[in-house]
């Protein structure tokens, strides 16, 4: 059996250095990855390149890292509610690539799948398009663009298996499933962690295939951006 369980986070983010491209779940702060992103801090990194849908808030996900300025770029779909890191992008403290939000998960999949570069339509006639590679497939002009390269990949998950297969729960699924598997190392953080064959085969989102670390975390806030209740 491949046993591809770590016992901390701190094993879990070995070899992770400053400069390196990290992917990290999530879409907004719903299912990001708080035990990697909380060590990541600690760690006190510098220089990171992260590519995340978008950076969390102020004080919470990735929001954490831009406060300490240990983000040199991020590229993301929107900046969200992280009034930080609109400051940091306007001010031109903080490098940033907004990619349409379809292309950016497309990109992570085709670094998935090891397809090196793909054609979309998003973009095309605007900035997104600046220097790249067009071409008319029948009466539609196409933009070329090329899959992510990552150092790591940090997802969370509901659960998995000691072999990194994983189960994704609501809304959590977003990006997390495409960024398995798109990087060098993919990490995956998991609230609860079942011996091997103790997953439904027909319930698995991910196979452990694309997992190279697994650990479970801790102490989850599973904050929410912004919460609407309706008036009884």
């Amino acid at each position: 059996m491949i046993n591809k369980k770590v016992f901390n986070v701190k094993d879990a983010l070995e070899g992770v250095k400053s400069g390196m491209t990290l992917m990290v779940g999530g879409f907004g702060l719903s299912g990001i990855p708080e035990n990697a992103i909380e060590q990541l801090v600690k760690l006190e990194l510098t220089d990171l390149i992260c590519i995340s849908n978008n950076a969390g808030v102020d004080d919470f996900g990735l929001g954490l890292l831009l406060k300490k300025h240990q983000i040199k770029k991020m590229i993301s779909s929107y900046v969200g509610e992280n009034d930080e890191f609109e400051r940091q992008m306007l001010s031109g403290e903080l490098e940033v690539d907004l990619i349409p939000q379809g292309t950016l998960a497309e990109k992570c999949r085709s670094a998935q799948s090891g397809i090196p570069a793909f054609y979309t339509p998003a973009g095309f006639g605007t900035e997104v398009a600046e220097g790249k590679e067009t071409r008319a497939f029948g009466n539609k002009m196409y933009v070329l663009e090329h899959a992510f390269k990552a150092d790591f990949s940090f997802v969370k998950a509901w659960k998995g298996d000691e072999a990194g297969n994983l189960i994704f729960k609501g809304t959590a699924r977003n990006f997390n499933p495409n960024m398995c598997g798109a990087a060098k190392i993919t990490v995956a953080e998991v609230e609860e962690i079942v011996p091997l064959g103790e997953l439904d085969p027909n319930q698995i989102h991910i196979p452990g295939i694309f997992i190279q670390r697994i650990f479970q975390g801790s102490n989850y806030e599973k904050r929410i951006e912004q919460r609407t209740i309706r008036k009884n």
